[in-house]
């Protein structure tokens, strides 16, 4: 991994709540303007990562469809 490169968060195989909890966790260790990618293959990921993100002041960059999930990039504020 670079410098430029998000840290990766696999949380596939996980479901609700799992996955944001497992975001959030890693999230609050982050300093401001840190990236971060979350894989999740649990349909509710798409509804609460982005609803996770709104309510607790992060900024996500970008949701992919994954050949398994979904990818989720997202930045701390700063």
């Amino acid at each position: 991994m670079t410098p430029d490169e998000p840290e990766t968060i696999d949380a596939r195989g996980h479901r609700c709540p799992v996955p944001t909890l497992k975001l959030r966790r890693h999230l609050a260790q982050q300093p401001a303007g840190a990236r971060v990618v979350l894989l999740a293959d649990d349909p509710m990921a798409q509804i609460d990562v982005p609803h996770f993100c709104n309510q607790n002041n992060y900024f996500l960059r970008s949701v992919e469809v994954v050949a398994d999930g979904w990818r989720f990039e997202i930045c701390c504020a700063d």
